[in-house]
């Protein structure tokens, strides 16, 4: 098809300040697509109430699309490569992830790609700065928060700007072989979720009225009032964001539009906290399993499962 791209949405569930997409739609035609990958995760797959989340997400991402996101469970490499051939795709866009495993599938699926001649790009749409952007004088990784934001991220460049939704001439679906959206059996067998669903309002639109709440009601009390959940000084916007249904330069020009106060400052530093776990896993890929601070390999373990039933 003439002028033609993919946008991949992953860990992005969102129109607006979404840099990938605003990018693939410079082109005439966007096939916008969601995978479920079977193949890389291993460990890392998504839990249950992931699991939960990501359905309605993607519901409400499909319903913003016009019903046009075409949804696949399987290895990306070949369903990509399978989309390329069908749609004659000119350009591939994402948005990056940061996990071990994406970025070693990300590399293989772009080389791959490229060497078929078609353009593939890479867009940060996760983060306020790129892990490689914060470094020590000597060039080497922060281990410790608050020299790392502080020192680091406070003299960094301003995160970028959010960016609008943009505007697609036309959104193409897959109507060959996309499945639909129970094929992904996302959901609970058991329906555990009744009584987490009416505290959540999923998706774009809910992220956004979260933020608008708490930026409203929460956030001028923020640094005290974080400490008691039952009240209305927390965000709950970590899911939210987990999903990108809503981006941290979106919550971080929300928070700093209303001046800058300690309760800003408090809640832009919990920012900064999942820019520094950002970095720590990019910097430290076996940071899950090995301990970045070699001390605690001699932590004693208790292997008491009563206790831990008791946890």
């Amino acid at each position: 098809m003439e002028d033609a791209a993919l946008f991949w949405f992953r860990q992005d569930l969102r129109l607006s300040d979404n840099p990938a997409l605003v990018a693939a739609s410079k082109h005439t035609h966007v096939v916008p697509v969601y995978i479920i990958d079977t193949k890389n995760p291993g460990t890392s797959a998504l839990g249950s109430a992931s699991r939960w989340w990501l359905h309605w997400s993607l519901h409400a991402l499909n319903q913003s699309l016009g019903g046009k996101l075409s949804l696949y469970k399987g290895d990306p490499q070949q369903i990509l490569e399978d989309l390329v051939e069908r749609f004659s795709l000119r350009a591939v866009h994402w948005n990056r992830c940061y996990e071990s495993w994406c970025t070693e599938r990300d590399t293989t699926i772009k080389s791959l790609l490229t060497e078929k001649n078609v353009y593939v790009e890479s867009h940060n749409g996760s983060l306020l700065w790129e892990p490689w952007e914060i470094k020590k004088d000597d060039g080497t990784p922060y281990k410790v928060f608050t020299p790392f934001y502080r020192k680091g991220c406070m003299n960094a460049a301003a995160p970028r700007k959010p960016v609008e939704a943009p505007k697609v001439a036309s959104w193409l679906k897959d109507d060959v072989k996309a499945l639909s959206l129970n094929d992904l059996e996302l959901r609970p067998k058991i329906k555990w979720d009744k009584m987490l669903a009416p505290n959540w309002s999923i998706g774009e639109q809910g992220a956004n009225e979260r933020l608008q709440n708490f930026i409203q009601t929460g956030l001028e009390s923020y640094k005290e009032g974080r400490n008691e959940p039952s009240k209305p000084f927390v965000s709950r916007l970590s899911p939210h964001l987990r999903f990108g249904e809503v981006s941290p330069n979106q919550v971080w020009y929300a928070a700093t539009s209303q001046g800058d106060g300690k309760n800003i400052d408090h809640f832009c530093s919990e920012l900064g906290w999942r820019e520094f776990s950002y970095s720590l896993l990019y910097n430290n890929p076996d940071i899950a399993v090995v301990n970045i601070q070699k001390k605690f390999d001699a932590f004693p373990w208790s292997s008491d499962p009563t206790s831990l039933l008791a946890w």
